[in-house]
């Protein structure tokens, strides 16, 4: 049976690569995003390939009430969503006490605000109907505190934990919740965040089709929390805990400086 998804984030990098393999599967699409023209180029791509029906809904979700208006928009479409996946958020470099408010706190209303409230509205849907998956998109930021992407690495500490719990809520359910936590991913989010010259973004990476596959499966094998590279899971989960903290600290430090 082919699932109806929403995907938020969709205009770009990882989205883009969620859509396109959802549609690969046989399944209709709702892709949200700010680039409207964007969707609509996914669009025409997607249903010409595979068949499907793509709905565009373009909005800003880190607006006050966007996660509410795009629930409205849907409902408006008369569509079920059977799959929910919270990709679009973004980063930003530098010291907090540096970086303008006002993009710290727009960084908090689409990476958690937004998150929280597609999860709760479109959440207590899938529990009346019996059935759904919900893949909220984390980082293995989300394991460790991120001088000098103070609240980015936060909110995605909030999305791990956020995600694990509404798993265990909902799963009696029919409901699953999945955390995707990838490293470093080749994507406009690097340029986004300001990262250029900082050793994160001087490493392989993984590529984002790679990354929204192995995301999508795991939400759809009713895994927990997934990372997409063994060895860094194995780093975030056995190494990183057992670190004393200002080393930590100062290896996240190094490796989201730039050279003086």
């Amino acid at each position: 049976m082919a699932h109806t998804a929403l995907v938020t984030g969709a205009s770009a990098g990882i989205g883009t690569e969620f859509a396109r393999y959802h549609a690969s599967k046989g399944g209709d699409l709702v892709i949200t995003a700010r680039r409207e023209d964007s969707l609509a180029a996914l669009k025409t791509e997607l249903e010409g390939k595979h068949n499907i029906t793509v709905h565009v809904i373009a909005l800003d979700l880190a607006a006050p009430e966007g996660a509410d208006a795009l629930y409205d928009a849907v409902k408006a479409l008369g569509v079920n969503v059977d799959i929910l996946i919270n990709n679009a958020g973004f980063g930003g470099h530098g010291k907090h006490i540096d970086r303008d408010l006002a993009a710290e706190q727009a960084m908090i209303d689409l990476n958690i605000k937004a998150l929280v409230t597609l999860t709760h509205r479109f959440g207590q849907d899938m529990a009346k109907r019996g059935f759904g998956r919900i893949l909220n998109v984390g980082s293995t930021a989300g394991f460790m505190p991120g001088p000098l992407q103070a609240i980015y690495f936060a909110t995605k500490a909030f999305v791990n934990s956020f995600s694990q719990a509404i798993d265990q809520e909902l799963r009696g359910q029919g409901v699953t919740c999945c955390v995707l936590a990838p490293g470093y991913v080749h994507t406009e989010f690097a340029d986004v965040a300001d990262l250029g010259g900082t050793d994160l973004v001087k490493q392989k990476g993984a590529m984002p089709s790679a990354v929204a596959k192995h995301g999508y499966d795991a939400m759809m094998a009713g895994k927990l929390v997934t990372v997409n590279e063994a060895p860094l899971g194995f780093m975030v989960n056995w190494v990183v805990p057992l670190l004393p903290r200002r080393m930590a600290l100062k290896m996240v430090t190094r490796m989201q400086s730039k050279p003086a």
